[in-house]
């Protein structure tokens, strides 16, 4: 609704500058439609780069979960978690050469 009363407003502003009626129109609705083009390539660019609100609300949930069972483990638990990920590392490493 909002939309189509901009697009009304941008008529009457082009028509308060002395515009004529058809040119004002079609003025307006130009306008209208570079604008819901661009809104729509923001759109797809958040989707794309997976900026949506879904997906940053699911990634700070996976890491409060993550942090929190990090939270709850031992020092000797968080050693030798340290250590396999160092191991998984070389290993990559090794196979990527």
């Amino acid at each position: 609704m909002a939309f189509f009363a901009a697009g009304g407003v941008l008529y009457l502003f082009f028509k308060a500058f002395g515009v004529d009626g058809l040119d004002a129109g079609i003025w307006s609705q130009a306008l209208l439609v570079a604008g819901l083009v661009g809104w729509t390539l923001t759109y797809l660019f958040r989707v794309v780069n997976k900026k949506m609100t879904y997906n940053q609300q699911l990634q700070d949930y996976e890491d409060a979960v993550l942090q929190k069972r990090l939270d709850e483990m031992s020092p000797e638990e968080v050693e030798k978690l340290l250590a396999e990920v160092e191991q998984e590392k070389q290993a990559k490493a090794k196979n990527n050469s």
